[in-house]
């Protein structure tokens, strides 16, 4: 397991924190240096600009993405597939600077202009689907394209917060508020799915939720749970 306490790490992690929170272009270099009381010489020696963080921490994004695909295990679909969901709402959530600034960090040739976890992400999707229509658990009488129900729900998991922001529904609890997002999901695929196929997936469900929230979650500060 990595070492987050080095100083490297420890960089990384404030500038996520500090880029989320204010956005890349408000947050200043003497800013994370501070955050962690480590002069902004320490951590230029380490990240000589913003960039370099920015790209550290999409190194280590699909690292963490790597290394979770590495020692994944095939199981039954509905656990599976709610395993992806919260994965990569957890992800979303994480590294939402990058999304929401997306078109500043995407400069014509940069090399921060490609996103390979979230291509990972919406082609593990559709593998997951694929899986689901083999083993004979979408409903027959419901018209389906797996690509177009692929990019729904992908969007779905994307956008969620945005689309609270935007509407003036976030309640300002980030876990609340993406607990919602992965219920939505789930409510989308069930639509298309058999009733028994629709119920063990919202077992499944139910029964990472209440995982997820046993440990490391604080839902007074909206804390979101680590995912191991």
């Amino acid at each position: 397991m990595e070492d987050r306490s080095t100083t490297p790490n420890r960089i990384l992690d404030a500038a996520r924190v500090l880029f989320n929170q204010k956005g890349y272009a408000a947050t200043t270099m003497a800013e994370i240096a501070k955050s962690i009381g480590i002069s902004p010489g320490n951590l230029t020696y380490h990240f000589p600009s913003k960039r370099d963080l920015v790209v550290g921490l999409r190194a280590r994004t699909q690292a963490a993405m790597n290394a979770r695909w590495q020692a994944k295990v095939a199981g039954a679909i509905a656990d599976d597939y709610i395993e992806h969901l919260l994965f990569a709402i957890r992800l979303t959530w994480d590294i939402r600077f990058l999304l929401q600034d997306h078109a500043l960090l995407s400069d014509a040739g940069d090399s921060l202009e490609n996103s390979p976890y979230m291509l990972s992400d919406y082609k593990e999707l559709t593998e997951l689907l694929q899986r689901i229509e083999a083993e004979g658990l979408f409903r027959k009488e419901r018209s389906l394209d797996i690509e177009v129900l692929s990019s729904a729900l992908w969007m779905n998991s994307r956008y969620w917060m945005d689309h609270l922001r935007e509407l003036g529904t976030a309640t300002g609890a980030p876990w609340q508020d993406l607990e919602t997002g992965i219920r939505h999901h789930i409510d989308l695929l069930g639509q298309f799915l058999k009733p028994k196929a629709k119920g063990e997936f919202e077992a499944a469900m139910e029964s990472a939720l209440r995982f997820m929230k046993s440990f490391n979650y604080d839902a007074a500060s909206g804390t979101i749970p680590q995912i191991a």
